[in-house]
């Protein structure tokens, strides 16, 4: 798969390798595949490593379930995109996690392996950010079940922290805490920073390229709506300038991550790519109405993950959020060598951060 840009996090485009019937052969690669699929094999006595899908929001969803003890502690991980997994990529930073946590990937309505469980027709009126609020809740719930746990920690990243932010308002009863990565709190505001650091960077560079494209489409967002072709402009050069990633103008190792993921098959790896096609238009215009700024009070312990560097989903708002805030906790942590992608850049830090501040919050 090759990624163009992922746009605010809101959703990662691709430019299409594979007809619309069929997808790239990758069986060369099996083999490294069953180099990590023997690394991630979980082989302690207490031990979890479960790959299935459950009814959620009246359609399968999948999850994968990972962990060292069942006693740990329960990790939700709600991804980013929309439609952009974390399962295909938790081979190249989770397993750590996995020595002091449950930790759950679920692959949401329209994404990833859960794509295939119902036709773009049927999946494509449901994608509201209510209802996939109301399936993070039915999964919290059903691993309450499933693991035995009275509560779960609830993750969110990017798109994700959408997601997880309300789910968490909506039944705090479900959850020990909260962790946000690349938060966003207001969209649009986030949108204006994203966009006057790109410019400003181009113009420091002396890339008239990016000045001028930049440029057309200014004052952005302005009174003018914020269509796709706006965004894609408004989003390459600032994730070009390292706001995706630090200190790079690509991706590459997230975005491929896929071809190495036992957990999933060549059709699975183009319905990554075909998910984010799909969610885009419903959810777009959604998103640009979020605004979490009138959150005075949370009710559960919330902690952010926040990279320095991060003008994907830029940190200001979320930094001046969590200092006005009341909550039973609250920290942030900042990763001063990250930007939009945290856990994959700086995993040393976040796996400390998580044993030392977040696991205590789930302890008695």
């Amino acid at each position: 798969m090759r990624f163009w840009f992922c746009l605010v996090s809101l959703l990662c485009t691709t430019t299409p390798t594979f007809a619309a019937d069929t997808c790239p052969d990758t069986a060369a690669l099996e083999p490294a595949r069953a180099v990590v699929r023997d690394l991630q094999r979980i082989t302690t006595p207490n031990g979890i490593q479960e790959h299935y899908a459950t009814p959620i929001g009246g359609l399968n969803q999948w999850l994968t379930i990972r962990g060292h003890d069942r006693t740990n502690p329960v990790i939700l991980f709600v991804h980013g995109g929309p439609a952009s997994p974390s399962t295909p990529s938790l081979w190249q930073f989770q397993r750590p996690w996995e020595e002091y946590f449950t930790v759950v990937d679920w692959d949401q309505r329209g994404a990833g392996k859960t794509y295939a469980e119902a036709t773009p027709e049927q999946i494509k009126p449901t994608l509201t950010i209510d209802r996939y609020v109301d399936d993070a809740i039915e999964v919290a719930e059903h691993l309450r079940t499933h693991l035995g746990q009275p509560k779960v920690i609830l993750m969110g990243h990017s798109w994700g922290t959408i997601v997880a932010f309300k789910a968490a308002l909506k039944r705090p009863d479900l959850f020990h805490a909260y962790v946000g990565i690349g938060q966003i709190i207001n969209q649009v505001e986030n949108e204006k920073i994203s966009f006057d650091y790109g410019l400003a960077q181009a113009k420091a560079h002396g890339n008239a390229k990016a000045v001028a494209a930049l440029e057309a489409i200014a004052p952005y967002p302005g009174n003018t709506p914020i269509t796709r072709e706006r965004i894609i402009v408004a989003r390459t050069w600032p994730q070009f300038y390292g706001g995706l990633t630090a200190y790079r103008d690509d991706s590459k190792y997230y975005f491929g991550a896929a071809k190495l993921s036992p957990e999933y098959s060549d059709s699975d790896r183009c319905n990554v790519d075909k998910g984010s096609v799909l969610s885009l238009d419903p959810l777009l215009p959604q998103m640009l109405t979020v605004d979490f700024n009138p959150v005075k009070q949370f009710p559960i312990p919330v902690v952010m993950f926040m990279g320095r560097h991060d003008y994907t989903t830029p940190t200001a708002p979320t930094d001046r959020w969590l200092k006005a805030v009341d909550a039973p906790f609250k920290q942030a942590v900042w990763f001063e060598h990250s930007a939009h992608m945290v856990p994959w850049e700086e995993p040393g830090k976040t796996l400390m951060t998580l044993v030392q501040v977040v696991r205590p919050l789930a302890e008695p």
